[in-house]
């Protein structure tokens, strides 16, 4: 759809379409949130998210569905993967509190992180001492050493490195690289080793974010190795005593398309092909997927107002209020963000500018307001021609986008609304200039305190 159709209503929600468009958000109700709630400003329709664990929930009717938490770990939206049945999977001691403030119970808790840091263990093995039911993944063996001299001998799950990745990008292939998991050929010992000492529960493996079709021979490989692990582990060799796993957790990375003419992933295929590639799983083991991006990605919009419009000998940029420190991942991945005009600009002489079904297209770039060549949106975008004041959408922004954002440049965080069954809310404020520096004054309060303390 092009920006001609900008009043077009969104997909009725029973229609559960695979993918949202940015071209599906309604323009109108985009413009109005702007102006009540400024720019930039994130949007999220947690009625779909609801859509998306759905989706999954029926593609996988046997499996153990977890949200990574990382993609999004906004309160609305946990809350609303928790009502839909999804349990979630955490990557640091930060998002596990966040889950449970979002009322997970200790049940639907995985706590999968990556080397660490002392003061997690140390929080997440006091939660366990109150949640027994939580589940840490480790990957590495010396994990379990540091979890044991913290008193917890609970619930294990092995995390493997299966030499096989993918993804979207070579910084997020995780499956091939050696920081994460145990390499496959030591993990079926380090399991039997683990489950002298704890309870094994479980083995892992996650090739990487944001698979797109063309990479699903690699994440069918990934998935018949754990398989095969899993077999192993049950019916072993020799004297090996048998480990019995409750799950098999072949990951997430589900991709979804960020181009306007992308195909949506075959996900119902995705599911079948795994189910076919583990197959067969010893009696009483599941399987169990982890997808993130693909429940929240297309859920969210990212909106900035057009402050610069900047014609030069090679090309016209289109200077915004949100940059680099709003939505990172163009400037980290070169990832592809479609961008729609939404119109409401003026023109030179202060009027209105002409409605965007009537502008011509012109190829611009879209750069944010940071002191660096790398921020922007988007380059060689066909938009409608923009003018200073035009609201912009930016699509699929809500998997990794408030996520990664950051007061570089001094800049103080967007709001984000979320929309649910046509109401919207403000769940994360705007941050203030005074916010940026509300640790440093923390901090010299307390010196003070200290230096008075101290006479």
């Amino acid at each position: 759809m092009s920006d001609a159709d900008a009043s077009a209503a969104p997909t009725a929600p029973d229609e559960n379409p695979p993918v949202r468009r940015v071209s599906d958000w309604d323009a109108d109700r985009l413009r109005d949130l702007a102006a009540a709630h400024e720019t930039p400003l994130y949007v999220q329709d947690l009625d779909r998210v609801r859509e998306n664990c759905e989706r999954l929930l029926a593609a996988f009717p046997d499996a153990d569905v977890r949200y990574a938490v990382k993609a999004h770990t906004g309160r609305a939206v946990l809350e609303a993967v928790r009502d839909a049945g999804l349990d979630a999977e955490c990557a640091s001691a930060g998002e596990v509190d966040r889950a449970l403030a979002a009322g997970f119970d200790g049940s639907r808790l995985h706590y999968t992180a990556v080397n660490p840091p002392a003061r997690d263990l140390d929080y997440v093995a006091g939660v366990a001492a109150a949640e027994p039911d939580l589940t840490v993944t480790v990957g590495a063996v010396d994990t379990l050493d540091r979890l044991l001299e913290r008193g917890y001998d609970g619930r294990v799950c092995v995390r493997v490195n299966p030499g096989v990745g993918a993804g979207h990008h070579e910084k997020v292939t995780t499956g091939g690289a050696a920081k994460f998991g145990i390499p496959y050929d030591r993990a079926a010992d380090a399991a039997r080793d683990a489950a002298e000492r704890f309870d094994v529960v479980g083995v892992h493996a996650h090739a990487g974010s944001g698979i797109d079709p063309e990479q699903l021979d690699s994440h069918r490989e990934l998935v018949a190795r754990m398989g095969d692990l899993a077999r192993e582990l049950a019916d072993p060799d020799g004297d090996a005593a048998p480990v019995d796993l409750d799950y098999v957790d072949v990951g997430g990375g589900f991709g979804v398309p960020y181009g306007e003419d992308a195909p949506p992933l075959d996900l119902p295929a995705v599911a079948e092909a795994t189910r076919e590639a583990v197959a067969p799983l010893p009696d009483g083991t599941d399987l169990a997927v982890e997808p993130g991006r693909y429940v929240v990605a297309d859920a969210g919009v990212l909106l900035t107002r057009v402050n610069t419009v900047k014609p030069t000998p090679d090309e016209t940029v289109v200077g915004a209020d949100a940059g680099m420190t709003d939505l990172l991942r163009p400037a980290m991945y070169d990832a592809y963000h479609p961008i729609r005009n939404l119109g409401g600009g003026r023109d030179r002489d202060g009027g209105d500018a002409p409605p965007v079904a009537e502008r011509e297209a012109t190829p611009v770039t879209v750069a944010g307001p940071i002191c660096e060549t790398g921020d922007t949106l988007g380059t060689n975008r066909a938009l409608a021609d923009p003018h200073r004041g035009d609201l912009l959408a930016v699509g699929t922004a809500g998997a990794y986008g408030y996520e990664m954002a950051s007061q570089y440049n001094s800049r103080p965080r967007p709001a984000e609304v979320a929309l649910d069954d046509g109401t919207a809310t403000v769940v994360r404020r705007r941050e203030a200039l005074d916010d940026l520096t509300t640790v440093e004054r923390e901090a010299a309060r307390a010196r003070a305190d200290r230096t008075e303390g101290g006479r």
